[in-house]
């Protein structure tokens, strides 16, 4: 399945869950959408309810179906409890390190400005918005006006959204460092990530 293009408050309303940043639509019609939705009332299956935990944190983080099964592949084999690691994977890709350091004010956001060549890691130009960061990784704005003039806009409309304690902001030198992995109290996910296991399991 390709990455998702559509209507993005229908799926927040799907989900019941703002899964793309703030949605007005959420607040006003907090039920799922379609001609029945406010009346729907159907009981799940244990596989449908997986399904939609792991849809969620796919469609917030951007990722095709594919791409979130390799994650899943990898957090299988590296050590540690799966769900959380399969969090620390998709919360270290660079898209997301932006859009968290205040660069970009949504992960599509991000994304645009990566592939746009805004952005450096460790004093290389990276276009790729799934490269994996690792602690002690520096990202940081070119310096190259139209870059920095976009991160400048950003920064000033996230002033209020807190920068996680796992990132090192420089808002001076627009740059950030990844200090070390979110442990899950950090991470707060919008999705059960065991119920994701249970379902690729």
């Amino acid at each position: 399945m390709a990455r998702y293009l559509g209507p993005r408050a229908k799926k927040a309303r799907r989900y019941n869950v703002a899964l793309f940043g703030p949605c007005k639509a959420l607040e006003k019609r907090p039920y799922p959408p379609g001609v029945h939705g406010e009346k729907s009332r159907r009981k799940q299956s244990d596989y449908a309810i997986a399904l939609a935990e792991k849809q969620k944190l796919r469609l917030m983080y951007g990722v095709t179906e594919r791409q979130f099964r390799r994650y899943f592949a990898s957090a299988l084999k590296k050590r540690g409890v799966t769900g959380e690691v399969l969090l620390q994977l998709l919360e270290s890709r660079l898209d997301n390190i932006i859009h968290r350091l205040g660069f970009a004010t949504t992960r599509f956001g991000a994304r645009q400005m990566i592939t746009h060549g805004h952005v450096q890691v460790n004093g290389r130009r990276t276009t790729t918005p799934s490269f994996g960061t690792r602690p002690g990784d520096l990202v940081e704005v070119r310096d190259q006006p139209q870059s920095r003039k976009l991160a400048l806009r950003n920064l000033e409309a996230m002033q209020a959204a807190r920068i996680p304690d796992w990132l090192v902001l420089e808002k001076e030198k627009l740059r950030g460092e990844v200090k070390r992995l979110p442990s899950k109290d950090e991470l707060r996910p919008i999705a059960n990530e065991q119920l994701v296991v249970e379902f690729y399991s």
